[in-house]
C-alpha cells in the first residue's frame, strides 16, 4: 500500500538545513522559510519515526551544543541555563508528549515495551535519544515522568522481543525478520548515545556493529554476531557502485536502490560517527569512525553517479521505470549527508554536487509561498509508482515464525545495578549528575 508523500519534504529539507554551513543557510533561507518548514514538520509527525526525525531535526537547527553532529563533547551538560532550555523546549515537548502517551499506547503495558505502539520495531528507537537527554537533563523532576524507565524499557524490548537474523542484526519489523535501509538511522544512532551516557562502550560499539554487517548482498550468508556492520552486509549491493538496497529478507522485500533509504543509511551511519568522535571512547573507536566514514562516503559515491541534470535524484537512484518521479526529499538528505561528512571526517568530494543540490531545491522552496511546491515535486507520480511503502503496509500476524527470532543474550540495561523509577533514578539510564 502507498503513502502519499513517504517523506515529508519537511523532514529532510529541514535536516539539509541545519547541516549546512552558516554562511550557506544564511544566504539560501530565510527566517520566514526556515519557520515554514518548522511548521511543516510539525504539521507532518504523525508516526513514531516521524516525531523521532522532527526532534533530531530541532536539536541539530535549535540546539546544536546539544546534537553529536557538533564538535562538542559528550556526555553533554546535565545542566541547562535559561537559554539551553529555551532551545530544547521543543525537543523535550515531543519526548513529554511520547512518555506521557506511552501507556495508552502501548495499552498500558509493563516492562520492555517502545516508546510507542508500531508494528515497526525500529522506528520507536528515533526517540529514544530525545528522551535520553530529557532523562539526562533532570526534565523528570519537575514533570514526573519516568524518563529513565522509557528509555531502558526501549532498549530491553528492543533486545528481547525484536527478532533478529542469524548473524545478529535487529529486525526493522516486530511481525518478521526483516531488514530496511532506513533502521539505520532510526536505531544505531539511539544505542551509541545511549552507551555513551550511561558509559556502556559496548552498546556503542554494538551500534557500529548493527551498521557494519547490513552491507553484503542476501546470497551471501556470513555468521558475525554483531549490528551497522549486520546491516551493511545485506543491504549493500556491490553490483550498484556501493548503493544499497531498500528492504530484505521475509514478505514484501524491495531489492531497488530507493534513494532516500539511502540517504537515511548514510545520515544514521554519521550520527554514530559524531557519538563516536564527541564522546570519551573516541580514541578506542578510530578503525570504526574511519569504517563509518568511508561507508557513507561509499553511498554518496553511489548516489552522485546517479544525479539528474536538474540536480535532483529520481525516486529510486538507479531505475528507468516510467514511474520513477524526481524526488525532493532523497536530494535533501542526501545533500545533508555531504555538508556533515565534510564537517565531521574532511571528506569534501561532492561538496560541488551537493551546493547544486541545494541551490536546485532552493529555487523549489522559493518558487511559492509554501512548501507545497516541493511537496509535490517530491510525490509527483507516487500513485503510480510501482514500488509499495511498506511503512503503512498492514504487518504480519505476530504469530508467524520469527525464524531466528528472540537473542538469547541479556539486554545491555541489565549490566547495571537497579532499574530506574521516576523518583529514583539509577545507572542503567544515564541521569543528571
Amino acid at each position: 500500500m502507498l503513502r502519499r508523500g513517504y517523506t515529508p519534504i519537511a523532514f529532510v529539507l529541514a535536516a539539509w538545513c541545519c547541516a549546512l554551513p552558516p554562511t550557506a543557510l544564511a544566504q539560501s533561507f530565510t527566517d520566514d522559510q526556515i519557520s515554514l518548514v518548522k511548521q511543516r514538520l510539525a504539521e507532518g509527525a504523525t508516526h513514531s519515526w516521524e516525531f523521532g526525525t522532527r526532534a533530531q531535526t530541532l536539536l541539530e537547527l535549535d540546539a546544536p551544543d546539544f546534537s553529536v553532529l557538533t564538535h562538542t563533547s559528550l556526555p553533554p551538560p546535565s545542566s541547562l541555563n535559561s537559554s539551553a532550555s529555551a532551545s530544547l523546549s521543543d525537543v523535550f515537548g515531543i519526548a513529554r508528549s511520547i512518555v506521557s502517551g506511552r501507556a495508552k499506547s502501548n495499552h498500558n503495558a509493563t516492562g520492555p515495551q517502545p516508546l510507542i505502539e508500531d508494528s515497526s520495531a525500529g522506528d520507536p528507537c528515533s526517540i529514544g535519544a530525545a528522551v535520553l537527554l530529557a532523562n539526562w537533563t533532570g526534565q523528570g523532576a519537575a514533570d514526573g515522568l519516568d524518563y529513565a524507565g522509557a528509555a531502558r524499557d526501549q532498549l530491553d524490548y528492543l533486545w528481547g522481543n525484536v527478532p533478529r537474523t542469524d548473524d545478529g542484526a535487529f529486525s526493522h519489523r516486530v511481525s518478521q525478520v526483516q531488514l530496511w535501509a532506513d533502521s539505520v538511522y532510526m536505531v544505531p544512532p539511539f544505542l551509541a548515545y545511549y552507551g555513551v551516557l550511561s558509559q556502556n562502550r559496548s552498546l556503542v560499539e554494538e551500534a557500529y556493529n548493527q551498521v557494519r554487517n547490513s552491507r553484503i548482498s542476501l546470497s551471501i550468508n556470513v555468521l558475525i554476531m554483531v549490528q551497522i556492520k549486520v546491516y551493511r552486509i545485506y543491504l549493500n549491493d556491490p553490483n550498484a557502485n556501493g548503493l544499497w538496497k531498500h528492504i530484505l529478507l521475509g514478505n514484501g522485500t524491495d531489492e531497488g536502490h530507493w534513494s532516500t533509504g539511502n540517504g537515511w543509511a548514510a545520515a544514521g551511519m554519521l550520527r554514530v560517527f559524531g557519538t563516536m568522535q564527541n564522546s570519551q571512547y573516541a580514541k578506542s573507536f578510530k578503525n570504526e569512525m574511519n569504517d563509518l566514514a568511508n561507508w557513507a562516503f561509499q553511498i554518496q559515491g553511489g548516489m552522485y553517479q546517479n544525479l539528474q541534470s536538474n540536480n535532483l535524484f529520481k525516486n529510486y537512484a538507479d531505475s528507468s521505470d516510467s514511474g520513477n518521479f524526481d524526488d525532493a526529499s532523497s536530494t535533501a538528505i542526501m545533500a545533508a549527508t555531504v555538508y556533515r561528512l565534510s564537517l565531521l571526517a574532511g571528506k569534501h568530494t561532492y561538496l560541488p554536487e551537493a551546493e547544486r543540490s541545494r541551490k536546485a531545491l532552493a529555487t523549489l522552496l522559493g518558487s511559492s509561498s509554501s512548501s507545497a511546491a516541493v511537496n509535490r515535486r517530491a510525490v509527483s507520480g507516487s500513485d503510480s509508482a510501482s514500488t509499495s511503502d511498506t511503512r503503512s503496509e498492514s504487518s504480519t500476524s505476530e504469530s508467524e515464525s520469527r525464524s531466528s527470532a528472540r537473542p538469547s543474550a541479556a539486554s545491555p540495561s541489565s549490566e547495571f545495578s537497579s532499574a530506574p523509577t521516576s523518583s529514583s533514578p539509577s545507572s542503567s539510564t544515564p541521569t543528571p549528575t
